[in-house]
């Protein structure tokens, strides 16, 4: 049977709802924080999902800056720095933490770099200087694409593809892991990612269908202000 409901006089009052648990501790603090993307999780749809987008930026980029912030949090001297600043000053770096820089401080630099050149927006094509330093250090637009495509299904296992610009000319090629032209002396302009969190919840094991989709997506105006400023 039903218990006889008590009356209003004897009624307590309604307990507030709980608040919700904490999805898991703090970030710890430090230099870096999670750079905005400048647009929606679904806005480069199709080509690449919500959810990828998602876990991408808020669990694996945040995962880079956490780890970095750790790693420097005793080393107060070089939190004045950008991560591209102390990438392409690695030797500054103190061996305990080299490691830990190299791979998080690389995957914030990678990745903030990543999602600029993704602004939705742009022409499909370079313009300007950009385009004639392009035919003049690949021949044409076409062939720099296809040495880009190359250079990410080649790249075994995870990593990165680069167009740099390295002694005043372009270059293309791969790095493994989180590692950054930055450390070689060169300026990155535009990198593709290779690592399987970028893309399996889409194209599965497809790497080939991935770049093609990213090459469409690229906003060429982004990659060109990065070659102006690279230029000098």
């Amino acid at each position: 049977m039903f218990a006889m409901r008590a009356s209003a006089a004897d009624e307590a009052p309604a307990a507030a709802a709980p608040a919700p648990a904490p999805s898991g501790p703090p970030a710890p603090t430090g230099p870096f924080t999670l750079p905005e993307l400048g647009y929606a999780y679904d806005a480069l749809e199709p080509a690449i999902d919500t959810a990828t987008m998602q876990l991408h930026h808020k669990r694996h980029h945040q995962a880079y800056i956490n780890n970095a912030n750790v790693a420097l949090k005793d080393h107060p001297s070089l939190h004045a720095l950008t991560a591209e600043q102390m990438l392409r000053d690695f030797k500054k770096v103190p061996g305990t933490i080299a490691v830990a820089v190299r791979n998080n401080v690389g995957g914030h630099a990678n990745h903030s770099l990543f999602w600029d050149i993704l602004t939705p927006g742009g022409p499909k094509e370079p313009t300007g200087s950009f385009k004639g330093a392009i035919e003049r250090d690949f021949t044409n637009f076409g062939s720099m694409v296809v040495k880009l495509n190359q250079e990410c299904m080649t790249r075994f296992g995870s990593g990165w593809a680069w167009l740099c610009v390295y002694n005043k000319k372009l270059s293309v090629y791969s790095t493994a892991n989180q590692d950054s032209p930055l450390m070689d002396g060169a300026t990155p302009i535009l990198g593709i990612d290779v690592w399987e969190h970028a893309y399996y919840l889409k194209y599965q094991n497809r790497r080939a269908d991935y770049v093609k989709a990213i090459l469409g997506l690229i906003n060429w105006d982004k990659v060109g202000e990065r070659y102006k400023q690279a230029m000098g």
